[in-house]
């Protein structure tokens, strides 16, 4: 007997089931919110250096505002101002000629900046003046904000199976609540990269926490449903952020309304069962019962039967939770297995750093941002959906390594077009970002059916933390923008490239059994379903409830 039976007793995907996506899905959309906050609230404007404290006698008084600039501060090719640099001491010729400034001594601004507030009233930028040669510590918040992202997943996963799903849930809720809404209000920058990092560790307790709940109380047909409703929640919320930083162009005032929706997150709590699954793995039988009733109650279903069922089954549970020895260590000590998990390491890092790299670089494109990152949102919709599709049609395998190299194609043909052309460089950047989402959500699908049961989640906790990793180095890589403006794109073209390729080198899964033992990647058989009648639909349910299972675990 398996939980799965009890499930079919109460009805796997009923009103109870609806409730509860509804609510764990709904407070989710603060994910992307969060996560792509540092495109808007770490802005720098357009700013020149301040000569309001200047003072070079009479002459200097009796000249306007813009002839002072003109006498203050060199220009740029196309006229602007320079943001880092002023002159050493006016130049008043310049006011009759001001094209003969080429080899006149400049000096770093001395008495900081004035900030362009047609776009943005306020953004760390402007107010801890992270500009010139401070400019890579708004890149470096978003490093610091997704390495507490990736201890959340690391402490939230051992904190969920040791003291349950509601619990942790709660836990996860109120840390991204207390120290989200206390870091609009630090008045320092130290403070602020503090609390964004614990931010972040709430924050990815919250994506791992909800999606194992709310997977573990539907039953296996629907689990394929329960991935598309949580991948799309995810789009919604990046959707939102390009309205709620149009309307709110304060960073204090957008980061309290991308953290609000915890607040009621947390009220909503109270309604959330917890894992039945997981009380009975733990001996809790009473307690599952409760729940399970409720559950049967809210679908108009009867009641279970016996309780005896309920024991039994919880003996098997304890029983397969004590087998389950083995770790992260199993995943390298046996060479195919080995080069296995390197190989989807590769992938990983590669997918995560050309999505964020994507996303997190929205200019250039002859658009707004706000519409830019609205688009940018809007095409992975279709981009899932057709996934879906394609994964059962030409293969995993083609569909992963396929939407990487169309990926790096696309950022490579942008190198090259003009930025005249900003029509065209816009089409084929929004393909892009379609295509590197597509990517993302097959490798969550693909990667899973690679690995053996015995170590699958050890291997999806480890392609994970590797995803998180080059979530990281994102915002570093385009920090090289200054050593040489096209560098990032280079570099994150040459890594989807070079990460689609190697997928060509992983096996295809498609309509094969999915590995049990380690030996069955070690001394691979013949586990193709295709043609066998018997038992391909229980390989096919198998093969879809271990690939819904961790695609929710993705906190992009």
């Amino acid at each position: 007997m398996k939980f799965e039976n009890i499930l079919e007793e109460i009805n796997g995907f009923g009103p109870f089931q609806i409730l509860i996506l509804i609510l764990l899905y709904t407070p989710l959309i603060v994910l992307p919110c969060n996560f792509l906050l540092i495109i808007f609230i770490a802005a720098e404007p357009p700013h020149h250096c301040d000569i309001s404290t200047l003072d070079y006698g009479e002459l200097w008084e009796n000249l306007t505002q813009d002839q002072k600039l003109i006498a203050s501060i060199p220009r740029q090719e196309d006229g602007s101002f320079r943001s880092c640099e002023m002159f050493a001491e006016p130049q008043f010729q310049l006011l009759t000629n001001s094209s003969d400034s080429a080899n006149i001594p400049t000096i770093q601004c001395m008495s900081g900046w004035v900030y362009d507030n047609s776009t943005f009233t306020s953004t760390l930028a402007t107010e801890f003046n992270l500009v010139c040669d401070r400019k890579s510590l708004t890149k470096t918040i978003g490093t610091i904000f997704f390495i507490g992202v990736m201890l959340g997943a690391i402490s939230f996963g051992y904190l969920c199976d040791k003291y349950g799903r509601k619990s942790t849930l709660l836990a996860a809720y109120t840390m991204a609540f207390v120290f989200g809404f206390s870091s609009a209000f630090a008045n320092s920058y130290i403070l602020f990269a503090v609390l964004r990092f614990l931010t972040g560790v709430g924050l990815a307790g919250i994506s791992i926490t909800a999606a194992v709940l709310n997977i573990e109380w539907v039953d296996t047909v629907h689990r394929s449903f329960i991935s598309v409703i949580g991948s799309l929640s995810w789009s919604v919320g990046n959707m939102l952020l390009a309205g709620f930083a149009f309307l709110v162009t304060n960073w204090r005032s957008l980061v309290l309304t991308v953290t609000a929706p915890l607040g009621f997150a947390v009220i909503a709590w109270c309604w959330i069962p917890e894992s039945a699954r997981w009380l009975l793995a733990n001996g809790k039988v009473e307690r599952a019962q409760f729940y399970l009733d409720k559950c049967a109650s809210f679908n108009k279903r009867p009641k279970l039967s016996s309780k005896m069922k309920l024991e039994a089954l919880s003996s098997v549970e304890i029983q397969e939770k004590q087998d389950k020895n083995y770790t992260y260590l199993d995943l390298f000590k046996t060479p195919k297995l080995r080069l296995l998990s390197l190989k989807a390491a590769v992938v990983w890092f590669g997918v995560a750093l050309t999505y964020y790299g994507i996303s997190l670089n929205i200019s250039g494109f002859g658009l707004n941002m706000y519409l830019t990152h609205f688009i940018f949102a809007a095409i992975e919709v279709p981009a899932k959906l057709m996934v879906y599709f394609y994964v059962n049609t030409i293969g995993r395998k083609k569909c992963q390594a396929g939407a990487l190299l169309l990926t790096g194609t696309c950022i490579i043909v942008n190198i090259f077009l003009p930025e005249e052309l900003w029509n065209l460089r816009s089409a084929v950047a929004i393909l892009g970002k379609g295509l590197s989402e597509a990517s993302f959500t097959t490798v969550f699908l693909y990667t899973t059916e690679l690995f053996p049961t015995v170590v699958r989640q050890n291997g999806m906790g480890y392609v994970n933390f590797i995803s998180r990793l080059g979530i990281s180095v994102a915002p570093l890589i385009l920090l090289l923008e200054d050593v040489w403006f096209l560098l990032p794109q280079v570099i994150i073209g040459c890594m989807a490239t070079t990460s689609g390729l190697v997928a060509l080198l992983l096996p295809e899964t498609l309509n094969m059994r999915l590995p049990e033992m380690i030996d069955d990647i070690e001394k691979p058989r013949n586990r193709d379903i295709s043609s066998h009648a018997v038992g391909s639909s229980a390989d096919v349910q198998e093969s879809k409830k271990s690939t819904t299972e961790t695609e929710e675990e993705r906190d992009k």
